[in-house]
C-alpha cells in the first residue's frame, strides 16, 4: 500500500503512459490534502489550466479506493470531459469505468467494479444530482470543474415551465400567482408578445405564495399528471411536491422558474451521504460562490501551488473591435469586421450567453462559408467541428468543457456578458441589479471561455470581446485586478491597444499574432512583464459575500425543513456579514426582504406581534437598500400590498438631506451663508479647476450632504473632485473638467477616471456606497467619444455647467425662504415642504444630474 498519493504514483509509473513523475506543485497539493485535509468532509482544490489537475484528483481518487477500500467517483460536467478524464486515467495507471450516458447502456461488469471498490468510476453530474441518482452509494466523490456546477447541482429542484412549448401550464400557474404580482406584471405577461416582452424577471412576492401554497401545488401537479411539463420539469416536481412555497419563483414573459434560492443539497443522500467530496476547479474565487452553488456551509480550501499565483497557460490576445476609432462610431460596421476576422481564422468557437444572442450573431456575423456546430454536434466527439476546415462552433451558455487546443482553434469569441443562465441569475443581474454576488461566476466564465483554445503552455489564440456589457466590465479596474495576473496583462494589453486605433490596425495587428515570429516575440515579452507587476487581488464585497455564504445555506436549509424560526435567525446573521467595506447592498435587499416575508409568516402563523415589528424593519432595510433597483418598483403585489408596513413620507435621501439642512446651524445665520454663498457662485461660475472644486464643496452643502469635501491631494488623480455624503442613503461622486475648452470630444480616460470614484470613496471611507450612488463627470466638451460611451458603467453621468448652476440656484431660494422662518423651529417635513416648492430636493434634482448617462 502507498504511503501517501505521491508515493502511489511511484507505483503507477513504473508500468503506466503517463509522465515520469509528479510535478512538484502537484506533489505539494497532494502532501497538502493528504496531511492536512483528507479527513475533511468537503475540500476544494485550486490549479489553473495547465498545472495537470486531472493527476492530482485521479491519484486522490485512487489512493482513496486503493487504501480505504472506498467506492470513488469521479464527476465531470459534460460525457466528453468524462471520456477525457477516463482517457487520462488510463494513461495514468488508473483503473477506471466509464459510466455515463442512460444508466441502462452501463456494462454491468464496469458498474460492478465500482460497486466493489475495485475501479474509480468516471461520469457526470447528473447521474448523482438526479430525482434517481444512478450513483448513490459512492464514500468519496470527486467534482471536477465545480466553478461551473451550479446548474448541474440545482437542475433536481429547478422546475422551469416553458411558454413556447407548455403553454397552458405556464398560463394556469401565472393565474394562481396572480396575488403574488405585481398587478401592472400581471398585465404586461398576459398581453400580446412584443420584442422586449421576454426581457425581464420578476419575483413573486414569498407572501403571496405561501398564501397561494395549495391552488399552486395544484396547478403544477395536473400539468405533471396532464403531461404538460418537460421531462426535467417532471422529475423536478418530484422534489419540490409538497415544498413550492419554500421556492422562489421567477417568472418572465417566456417561462416560470420554480427552484430555493440555494440547492437543499444536505437533503439529498447521493450526494450528502458520502464522507468526504473533493471540489477541482481551475478558478475557485473567493466570495462563497463555491459553497452556494453546492449549498455546504464550510469548505475548506487548498490555494494555487506557490508559483503559479501568475503563471497562465499559452497566450491569448485580446481584441475590442467596438473601442477603434472607426467602428465604435459606426457600430453598423461591426458585423462585417467579425465576420471576416472569423472568416480569415477557419474554425471558430463563439460563446454567447443566451439563445437570442446565439442567434443574432449567427445571422449577421458568420460568413455563409462557415456552417454552424453546436453543443450537441460535440458533445461525444469534437471531430463534428475540428474535422472542418471552416465551421463555427456556436455555444449558448457553454464556457467550460470544450477542449480545443493547438490547430484545432485559433480565434475565440466572447459575445455578451455571460450573466445569462437561468431566471434566477439573470434576475439577480438584471433586475435586482446585485452583480457583486454573480461576480466570481462571471469572471470564471470570461477566464474559462477565452481559454478554450490555450490548452498548454504553447498554444495561442485570439480573443474577440464584443458587447457593450460585456466591453464596460473587462475595462473595470476591480475587475481586472480580480483577474488571474496573465489574463490580466492580457486583457488590459488588448484594451488599451484597441483604443485609438482603426479597425485596419487591429487587423494587422492580428497578422503579426498569427504569425507568432520575432515580431510578435517583443510584444510577448512585453505582457509577461506586464503580468509580473500585477497581484490577483480580492474583489469588491468578496470578504462580505464569503462570511454570508454558510449562514445563506443554514437559512435555506431551515426554510426547506420548515423551520421558520430558525430561518429568521439566519437571515439576520447574513444581514449581519453583509455589512462592511463592499457591501453588496442590493443582494442585501434580497435578503431583507426575504426576512420580512418570513417575519410576516411567522407573525401570521403566531399571531405575535413582534414577528410584525421584525418585519417592517426589514421591509424599511429594503427600501433603503434597494432604492433604484428595478425590483423595488415591482413588489406591490396584492399579498405585499396587504402586509407591508406605512413607511415615511420623506425619501431616505430627502429626510437625510433636510435633517442636515437644520444641523448645519453655522449657515443659519448671515455672514457665513452668504460668505458661503459668494464663494459658492463665483466658483461655479469660473473655469479655474481649484475654485470650481471649491464651488462643488458649497454645493453639497448646501444641498444637504451631511459630508461635503473635495480633493486637498492635486497628485492624485483616483481622488474625486468633490464627494457628497447623504448618510446611508446616496453618495455622489464629482470628476470635475472646468478647464476644458467646450470644443471636442470627453475621451475614454475621463470616463474610466470617474467611474473609479465611487470605488476610492469606498476604500477610503471603508464602507460600500449606498445603492443608487452616482459618480458625476462635469465637462463643457459637446461630444463623447463612441469608445469612451462603450467603457461607461450604469452609476456614470455626464454634467454640463449650466445644469450645476440650475441645481444651485434652486438650492439658494429654498434656503432664503427657510432661513427666513429660521430653521431650526421647522420638522424635517416642514423644512422638505419649502425645498419640494423650489424642485431642490435630491429626489428633484437628481434626476436631472442624471439626465445624460455616458453610456448613451
Amino acid at each position: 500500500m502507498p504511503e501517501d498519493p505521491v508515493d502511489l504514483y511511484r507505483i503507477l509509473a513504473l508500468t503506466n503512459r503517463g509522465p515520469e513523475f509528479v510535478w512538484g506543485h502537484q506533489q505539494d497539493v497532494l502532501r497538502d490534502w493528504h496531511e492536512t485535509k483528507s479527513d475533511a468532509s468537503d475540500v476544494a482544490i485550486e490549479l489553473p489550466t495547465g498545472a495537470g489537475k486531472t493527476l492530482v484528483g485521479g491519484l486522490i481518487s485512487e489512493y482513496r479506493r486503493r487504501k480505504h477500500g472506498e467506492r470513488v467517483a469521479y464527476l465531470c460536467p459534460t460525457r466528453q470531459l468524462a471520456r477525457q478524464t477516463a482517457a487520462k486515467f488510463d494513461e495514468y495507471g488508473i483503473p477506471n469505468v466509464l459510466l455515463v450516458n442512460r444508466v441502462k447502456t452501463w456494462n454491468p461488469a464496469h458498474q460492478a467494479q465500482y460497486e466493489a471498490g475495485e475501479a474509480v468510476a468516471v461520469s457526470v453530474y447528473s447521474h448523482v444530482f438526479n430525482s434517481n441518482p444512478a450513483l448513490d452509494n459512492a464514500g468519496m466523490l470527486v467534482l471536477d470543474d465545480a466553478h461551473a456546477a451550479e446548474g448541474y447541482v440545482a437542475s433536481p429542484w429547478s422546475l422551469a415551465i416553458s411558454r413556447k412549448t407548455e403553454e397552458s401550464a405556464y398560463l394556469d400557474v401565472l393565474s394562481v400567482l396572480k396575488p403574488a404580482l405585481d398587478p401592472l406584471v400581471d398585465t404586461r405577461l398576459r398581453a400580446p408578445k412584443t420584442e422586449d416582452s421576454s426581457a425581464y424577471v420578476y419575483l413573486a412576492s414569498p407572501i403571496g405564495v405561501a398564501e397561494q401554497s395549495l391552488p399552486l401545488e395544484e396547478a403544477v401537479a395536473a400539468a405533471a399528471h396532464g403531461s404538460k411539463l418537460s421531462t426535467d420539469a417532471f422529475h423536478a416536481w418530484k422534489f419540490l411536491q409538497g415544498r413550492l412555497d419554500r421556492c422562489l419563483i421567477y417568472v418572465s414573459y417566456g417561462q416560470i422558474l420554480i427552484r430555493p434560492l440555494i440547492a437543499p443539497t444536505a437533503q439529498h443522500e447521493a450526494f450528502n451521504s458520502p464522507a468526504r467530496r473533493v471540489y477541482m476547479s481551475a478558478t475557485l474565487g473567493d466570495g462563497g460562490e463555491l459553497e452556494r452553488a453546492f449549498g455546504r456551509r464550510k469548505i475548506d480550501r487548498i490555494p494555487v501551488p506557490k508559483g503559479w499565483e501568475t503563471r497562465g497557460t499559452g497566450r491569448r490576445f485580446f481584441m475590442f473591435p467596438e473601442l477603434t476609432d472607426d467602428l465604435s462610431t459606426a457600430p453598423a460596421r461591426v458585423p462585417a469586421f467579425v465576420s471576416g476576422v472569423v472568416s480569415s481564422a477557419g474554425r471558430a468557437v463563439i460563446l454567447t450567453p443566451d439563445s437570442r444572442t446565439a442567434e443574432a450573431f449567427a445571422k449577421e456575423c458568420l460568413p455563409e462559408t462557415h456552417p454552424v456546430v453546436k453543443a450537441n454536434d460535440v458533445e461525444d466527439d469534437l471531430t463534428a467541428f475540428t474535422a472542418m476546415d471552416q465551421a463555427a462552433l456556436l455555444l449558448t451558455n457553454r464556457y467550460d468543457g470544450i477542449d480545443l487546443p493547438g490547430d484545432d482553434c485559433r480565434l475565440v469569441v466572447l459575445a455578451g456578458l455571460p450573466a445569462r443562465g437561468d431566471l434566477q441569475e439573470r434576475f439577480l443581474h438584471e433586475s435586482l441589479g446585485a452583480l457583486e454576488v454573480l461576480q466570481e461566476r462571471i469572471r470564471a466564465r470570461i477566464v474559462q471561455g477565452s481559454g478554450r483554445a490555450t490548452r498548454n503552455n504553447k498554444d495561442w489564440a485570439a480573443v474577440m470581446v464584443l458587447g457593450r456589457s460585456l466591453t464596460s466590465y473587462l475595462s473595470g479596474p476591480d475587475v481586472q485586478g480580480a483577474l488571474h495576473p496573465e489574463v490580466h496583462a492580457e486583457v488590459e494589453f488588448g484594451r488599451t491597444n484597441s483604443l485609438g486605433t482603426t479597425s485596419s490596425e487591429m487587423l494587422d495587428n492580428l497578422a503579426v499574432f498569427r504569425r507568432h515570429d520575432q515580431d510578435w516575440a517583443a510584444v510577448d515579452t512585453h505582457i509577461s512583464s506586464q503580468r509580473e507587476q500585477y497581484t490577483r487581488t480580492v474583489a469588491p464585497s468578496s470578504r462580505e459575500l464569503h462570511n454570508a455564504a454558510r449562514h445563506e445555506v443554514a437559512a435555506w436549509e431551515a426554510i426547506w425543513n420548515n423551520q421558520w424560526d430558525w430561518a429568521l435567525t439566519a437571515v439576520q446573521r447574513v444581514l449581519d456579514q453583509l455589512k462592511g467595506e463592499r457591501t453588496p447592498q442590493r443582494y442585501a435587499a434580497l435578503w431583507n426582504y426575504l426576512g420580512y416575508s418570513i417575519a410576516e409568516r411567522l407573525a401570521q402563523q403566531s399571531g405575535d406581534s413582534t414577528h410584525r415589528a421584525t418585519g417592517a424593519r426589514y421591509y424599511r432595510e429594503l427600501q433603503r437598500k434597494a432604492q433604484t433597483s428595478s425590483f423595488l418598483a415591482h413588489i406591490a403585489s396584492p399579498s405585499d400590498r396587504a402586509h407591508a408596513p406605512v413607511l415615511g413620507d420623506l425619501d431616505p435621501v430627502d429626510e437625510a438631506a433636510m435633517l442636515a439642512v437644520i444641523a448645519r446651524t453655522e449657515l443659519h445665520r448671515p455672514e457665513p451663508f452668504e460668505r458661503a454663498l459668494t464663494e459658492a457662485r463665483a466658483g461655479l461660475a469660473d473655469t479655474e479647476y481649484r475654485a470650481y472644486e471649491a464651488g462643488l464643496v458649497h454645493l453639497g452643502t448646501f444641498a444637504g450632504a451631511s459630508e461635503s469635501y473635495g480633493n486637498d491631494d492635486d497628485a492624485n488623480p483616483a481622488a474625486p473632485d468633490a464627494v457628497w455624503i447623504f448618510d446611508d442613503a446616496r453618495w455622489v461622486t464629482w470628476e470635475a473638467k472646468s478647464e476644458a475648452t467646450p470644443t471636442g470630444e470627453i475621451g475614454p480616460d475621463n470616463v474610466r477616471q470617474t467611474q473609479g470614484h465611487l470605488r476610492y470613496t469606498e476604500a477610503e471611507r471603508k464602507t460600500s456606497a449606498p445603492s443608487g450612488s452616482i459618480a458625476l463627470l462635469m465637462s463643457p466638451k459637446p461630444k463623447i467619444m463612441a469608445a469612451a460611451r462603450m467603457l461607461a458603467d450604469d452609476e456614470t453621468y455626464l454634467v454640463r455647467p449650466p445644469t450645476v448652476l440650475e441645481v444651485f440656484d434652486r438650492l439658494i431660494r429654498s434656503w432664503r425662504t427657510a432661513r427666513a422662518r429660521t430653521i431650526t423651529v421647522l420638522s424635517p417635513a416642514e423644512l422638505a415642504d419649502i425645498f419640494r416648492a423650489e424642485q431642490a430636493l435630491p429626489s428633484q434634482w437628481l434626476p436631472l444630474l442624471k439626465a445624460t448617462p455616458v453610456k448613451e
